[in-house]
């Protein structure tokens, strides 16, 4: 056991105070009313939820999700898949293209030895060839081993074959595959969900729609019935849900947020998530203008923007580098945070910040006055294969 991760578990059961710095830190009551809302949500409108786990990476929080209704969890590589299907995650879709063979065998193992349902997302006959001959390789033969959803590019402009005809020919070869069912469709506009306006996504959605309309009408046409059609994200998820063509919701960040999905304005029956995912930092240089905290690049991830200051308020985060963030007052007479003063920051996306981590310091009772129930492990981290 590494001396961090000894320091972290004393830390169990004693105030906020004896978090070291930086840190990840959950405030698991935010976390369990997200969780709540979102459940609601899905069990509202009669939806699926299969929440992306590739965001928290943790088999305790996914698990979680399954107990607050989710009906298993998304990954999008097959070691994120691998790791918490060996932590207990019983029900895991890999929504993502996997063509290497090495990786395919990784998971044909694990069909065979897991009791873990296990599902993939293709868009290529050479992926689903490859996937047929990991599992009889590895002796997988039973009738539907893997649920196989074929991907349609509904508007991101990243995977996915063109929305219409182009199913056909992949679903015609899931089917020559006594091991491989044919599940439906991943519809994923993965752009769409930062889209700051309704109107602007509401414009991408319908899109993402008629994408999927067309592909489904074009398999019915050849003889072959959609079960599922699974996708939307945190930034969408509504209109998905309103459409009548999603049934199953893979929402992920609205477990935590982050500083980015908090520039979106929502829709009007959008439940209302808060913030549950922070980095604890803390002063260690001051100067008349700025003050220095302890939380750089190291600690949380810039690709969707630098953080944002919870508390103290009024202050702005400002580049410092991969040990250093600079914190300026927001508007003339804010008060700078004192040397040793705690500074708590959201990050900019939860996803790569979580990645950062080993674990994460999960709190009760608030940021403020709270105490640390217990440490969340965050099992795939650095699960790049």
């Amino acid at each position: 056991m590494n001396r961090r991760l000894e320091q972290a578990q004393a830390c169990v059961g004693q105030g906020v105070a004896a978090i070291d710095t930086p840190a990840l830190v959950i405030d698991l009551d935010a976390m369990e009313r997200n969780l709540a809302r979102m459940a609601a949500f899905a069990v509202g409108r009669g939806l699926r939820l299969r929440p992306h786990a590739k965001m928290h990476k943790s088999a305790e929080l996914a698990k979680r999700q399954v107990a607050h209704g989710a009906v298993g969890v998304c990954v999008q590589k097959t070691d994120e898949a691998l790791a918490l299907a060996h932590a207990g995650v019983h029900d895991i879709f890999i929504s993502n293209e996997v063509i290497a063979p090495a990786k395919l065998a990784r998971l044909a193992a694990a069909l065979r030895d897991l009791p873990t349902r296990f599902a993939i997302a293709v868009d290529s006959a050479l992926g689903i060839t490859r996937l047929a001959q990991a599992l009889d390789a590895a002796g997988v033969h039973a009738p539907n081993a893997i649920d196989v959803f074929i991907e349609i590019d509904v508007g991101q402009g990243r995977c996915g074959v063109a929305p219409g005809e182009a199913a056909v020919p992949l679903a015609r070869q899931i089917a020559q595959h006594p091991a491989l069912r044919f599940a439906g469709l991943q519809a994923y506009h993965g752009s769409a969900q930062h889209q700051r306006t309704p109107a602007e996504r509401r414009i991408a959605i319908e899109g993402a729609t008629q994408a999927v309309v067309r592909s489904r009408d074009a398999l019915a046409a050849a003889g072959f019935s959609v079960p599922l059609v699974t996708g939307a994200g945190t930034g969408s998820f509504v209109l998905e849900a309103a459409s009548g063509v999603w049934g199953e919701l893979q929402a992920g960040s609205y477990l935590f947020m982050d500083a980015d999905y908090a520039g979106n304005q929502n829709e009007a029956d959008a439940p209302m998530f808060e913030h549950a995912l922070f980095v604890k930092s803390q002063v260690m240089s001051r100067r008349e203008n700025h003050a220095v905290c302890d939380a750089g690049h190291k600690s949380h991830a810039i690709d969707s923007g630098l953080p944002a200051v919870a508390w103290p308020t009024g202050l702005v985060f400002a580049n410092g580098g991969d040990e250093h963030g600079i914190l300026r007052a927001a508007a003339p007479g804010t008060a700078l945070p004192e040397l040793g003063e705690t500074v708590w920051l959201i990050p900019g996306h939860c996803d790569p910040t979580v990645n950062l981590h080993d674990f994460a310091f999960g709190v009760v009772g608030g940021l403020a006055a709270g105490r640390v129930e217990r440490l969340i492990r965050v099992d795939a981290r650095a699960a790049l294969g």
